[in-house]
């Protein structure tokens, strides 16, 4: 799977924003894939924004993943899912959504990244590297040598690294294995320079 250098994850409260204005600015930075996520919204409001989002991107054939919920992926026909340790197991979300959907897979030490390498997936996530604050609960920082670990352990399975990413440090995150870097606050945190933001990121 070919993954950009970037990995925008949308968030609201962050932003102040919705999805699709989100969205939008990211698409104008040049952003190609992007992550849905919603932890506070009902089911039934989520779905509706990640409508509108979707509607915005597949007019410029940008990907949207949807975090979380593969049951609005698949009611949405978005192009992949995005899952966590604990939620649905991505054999039983590649069932549901079928062999061309996108399905990532979070991963928060060695160990799981060696399993999830022999998953149904197309990605997988390690992180958090650094100190993040767009989770409640975080999991404990892996540091950015358990990114190299890990690309070594998983040979040239795509990798996604996540947690406290910044234009200062993606660099190395990069030069350490991963294919491609999420990032939330850093681009979420001030919403006028989002789309400049992506465009500063992409440009290296």
């Amino acid at each position: 799977m070919f993954l950009p250098k970037i990995y925008p994850i949308t968030d609201t409260r962050i932003a102040k924003l919705s999805h699709a204005e989100q969205v939008k600015k990211l698409i104008e930075g040049g952003a190609e894939i992007i992550q849905l996520r919603e932890k506070y919204a009902s089911p039934k409001d989520f779905y509706e924004f990640a409508k509108e989002a979707l509607k915005l991107a597949r007019q410029h054939k940008v990907k949207i993943i949807i975090n979380d919920r593969v049951d609005i992926a698949l009611a949405l026909k978005a192009d992949g899912v995005h899952l966590g340790q604990d939620d649905l197991p991505p054999e039983h979300a590649r069932k549901i959504l079928g062999k061309k959907a996108i399905i990532g897979f979070s991963t928060h030490n060695l160990e799981q990244a060696v399993r999830a390498a022999r998953l149904p997936i197309d990605y997988l996530a390690i992180g958090p590297v650094f100190v993040t604050r767009t989770k409640e609960n975080p999991e404990s920082v892996v540091g950015i040598e358990d990114v190299k670990k890990v690309r070594e352990a998983v040979g040239d399975f795509p990798l996604v690294a996540i947690g406290g990413i910044t234009f200062e440090n993606f660099r190395k995150v990069l030069q350490m294995g991963a294919d491609s870097v999420a990032v939330v606050s850093n681009l979420m945190s001030e919403a006028d320079k989002i789309t400049e933001k992506t465009k500063k990121f992409l440009s290296y």
